[in-house]
């Protein structure tokens, strides 16, 4: 917000009577301290304002006995096409804040999200090498992924998505948005959208991190937020290697990023910028009949956004995306046969603007906006053919041959109501883009819940989403798969219902959700051919239950307690597809059942020790690799994962012990991909105040 409309908040007395949103409350948009009665952690947050006061925001009305001051850091929070309190979204949002990314016994992204409620994290290589995200049954080219809610996403293969030039510790929380996204973010959050915001506090520090483990396992890093007048910097570097846990699974990964924030008369400025450069073996990535294969990747990005104005809030943002990919079917120069003529290269990149204006008034909260974003690619397999071969820098008489290039459109509308016990968002997104012959197309949604009580609160919403297909869906072409370049986008309707309920000590949400799809995109086949073909040819129907519980046994007997956290959660999905007599090679791979159970242990003053824990039950089957050809369909066996972190916390010193996989489980994420077994690693933090 900007200092104009914060200094008339100043002139406001707000209430607060139970209030259970940790750092992510209405009061910490508004860039001031206020004092409340009670402070609950909540992560799966859906809740509903109550009283609105004239042209500002409104605040959740619970009621529960003050019981002492605390006071709030300051953090600004982005849930909608406006900036708006985790308290005000009819929805429930998965909110991973710092201190369980702190404790986590985790070292990547990827790693973390594993214990996400219906996140399907399926990883080819370890420690955030490349690992595909999906949420809710779909698949990882239909979720979106933001960067302090810039969209990042990779149009070649959402295998790239995942290219974040920031280390770990830098994550400040991550926002998981469960279901179609499309008139709140655009096209691609078919399925949901995950959020990665970064930065640490407003006191200027540095930051010294060190771990190593089994496998040669290395990785440091450097952060530090540093203030320059009105200027407010973070910067941190990163570097991880291993040697990998099987043979041709070492990697090496180098991260850089920067992000600058300025508070100006005009209004907040806030840029980003970064760089990772990733070299991998990739042992059967994509084909258990190749296991030298090796990629090298080189991802930059940089953005820019400002927030003005008092009464009326225009926000406009610029953004740009690089991605450069290597990818070598045989790594090693003495194993390559004669028919193996070249690697693969590409090249894409993304320029995108993003302008949204918002206005409070007595009828609630009006939204609107655009966003434009041009994606291109350069490629020695994907596109269509140059006319002219453009030389590849940095490769030795090597040239892109094809390109191809599509431009895309949004308009968005959206406005919500807020009143004692009942709040409505309702929206639209009109999308155009370039390479489609209808024009404009529609997709609105509502999300509306109802106050039962003080302790449980009732949603419903109707939702519905596009992805458009990647250019790897498009022109992907070997002996084996032949892509598609007349394919439509993947459309889905989504409705939702559920309960989320909050009691002393308690809060947790049960719900259930159908997703219509339609055009969907797979890879199919007849029954006696060899060749998979990608086309729009599957109908997929998505059922699901969720139920999740998190419990304080601190709050619930007023009193300290060994264990300091509990938490459940379960989802079921089940998938109907239609596609004839077409067999499907992607589509049905899904989680069928998940449950994480999550434990956070006391053991002294300065030691914790933290446990997670995952059953995972995959649908689906796949073709054995029996040494040196396919052999039987075999089903996704399910399996257990254990981890679990020691830590040791004191001033300014943080040492810990973590295992993954301690019960040494063997599975795959993917047909034919083992994963590791179990892996120790011993970390140091110490952070210094300037």
């Amino acid at each position: 917000m900007n200092e104009k409309f914060l200094a008339r908040l100043k002139n406001h007395v707000i209430t607060f009577r139970k209030w259970g949103r940790k750092g992510y409350s209405v009061f910490q948009s508004m860039h001031k301290t206020v004092r409340i009665g009670c402070l609950s952690v909540s992560y799966l947050l859906f809740a509903i304002p109550s009283n609105a006061e004239r042209n500002m925001m409104v605040v959740g009305h619970d009621t529960i006995s003050s019981m002492k001051d605390i006071e709030v850091e300051e953090i600004v929070v982005s849930a909608q096409r406006a900036p708006v309190a985790f308290s005000q979204v009819a929805r429930i949002i998965k909110v991973i804040g710092k201190e369980e990314i702190q404790s986590a016994p985790a070292q990547t992204i990827q790693d973390l999200l594993e214990y996400s409620l219906n996140v399907d994290v399926r990883q080819r290589g370890n420690f955030g090498v490349q690992a595909d995200i999906s949420i809710r049954g779909g698949s990882f080219d239909q979720v979106l992924i933001l960067l302090n809610g810039i969209n990042i996403n990779d149009p070649q293969t959402g295998h790239h998505s995942f290219n974040l030039p920031v280390s770990y510790d830098a994550i400040e929380r991550i926002e998981i948005l469960e279901g179609p996204a499309s008139r709140i973010y655009g096209p691609n959050a078919f399925s949901g959208a995950i959020n990665i915001i970064t930065g640490t506090t407003d006191k200027p520090n540095l930051k010294a991190r060190l771990s190593s483990g089994e496998n040669g396992y290395s990785d440091t890093g450097l952060s530090s937020t540093f203030i320059i007048g009105k200027m407010r910097n973070f910067v941190s570097i990163d570097h991880r290697s291993s040697s990998g846990y099987i043979k041709n699974t070492d990697f090496d990964i180098a991260d850089a990023f920067y992000q600058g924030k300025l508070s100006t008369k005009v209004g907040i400025l806030e840029w980003q910028t970064g760089q990772t450069v990733r070299k991998f073996g990739a042992n059967s990535f994509y084909s258990p009949a190749y296991p030298d294969q090796f990629e090298q990747l080189r991802t930059n990005f940089a953005s820019i956004k400002i927030e003005t104005g008092a009464k009326v809030h225009f926000t406009p943002s610029f953004y740009w995306r690089r991605n450069q990919d290597r990818f070598e079917l045989f790594r090693y120069p003495e194993l390559i046969p004669a028919w193996y003529k070249s690697h693969n290269y590409h090249l894409s990149n993304v320029l995108g603007s993003n302008i949204n204006v918002w206005i409070i008034s007595k009828f609630g909260k009006t939204a609107f906006g655009t966003d434009f974003r041009n994606e291109s690619i350069l490629s020695t397999v994907l596109g269509k053919t140059l006319e002219k071969p453009i030389p590849i820098q940095g490769e030795d008489g090597k040239d892109f041959t094809k390109s191809d290039s599509r431009t895309n459109i949004s308009l968005f509308a959206e406005h919500s109501v807020y009143l004692q016990k009942f709040i409505v968002s309702t929206g639209l997104m009109a999308n155009w883009n370039s390479l489609l012959e209808k024009g404009w197309n529609f997709y609105p949604g509502i999300d509306m819940s109802f106050k039962m009580s003080n302790s449980l609160k009732y949603y419903i919403s109707i939702n519905s989403s596009l992805r458009m297909p990647t250019f790897t869906d498009l022109y992907y072409s070997s002996p084996t798969s032949i892509g598609n370049d007349s394919l439509e986008p993947e459309k889905a309707v989504a409705y939702e219902s559920g309960l989320k309920y909050q009691i002393k000590g308690v809060e947790g949400n049960l719900s259930y959700f159908h997703r219509s799809g339609r055009n969907m995109i797979d890879w199919i086949k007849k029954p006696d051919e060899t060749i998979w073909y990608a086309h729009n040819i599957t109908e997929l129907n998505t059922d699901g239950v969720e139920f999740s519980v998190k419990i304080y046994p601190r709050k619930i007997f007023d009193k300290k307690s060994f264990i300091k956290s509990l938490n459940l959660s379960w989802s079921w999905l089940n998938q109907d597809k239609k596609s004839g007599l077409y067999a499907s090679k992607y589509v049905l791979d899904f989680l069928k059942h998940k449950i994480d159970l999550g434990l956070s242990l006391a053991v002294s003053k300065n030691v914790g020790i933290n446990w997670q824990l995952s059953y995972q039950d995959r649908n689906g089957t796949y073709t054995n690799w029996e040494g040196s050809q396919y052999g039987k369909e075999v089903d996704y066996k399910d399996f257990i994962l254990v981890d679990s972190r020691l830590q040791w916390t004191k001033n300014r010193k943080y040492i810990y012990l973590e295992a993954s996989n301690l019960l040494n489980k063997a599975y795959f994420d993917f047909g034919n991909i083992e994963q590791p077994g179990r892996l120790l690693r011993f970390g140091i933090i110490y952070q210094f105040y300037l």
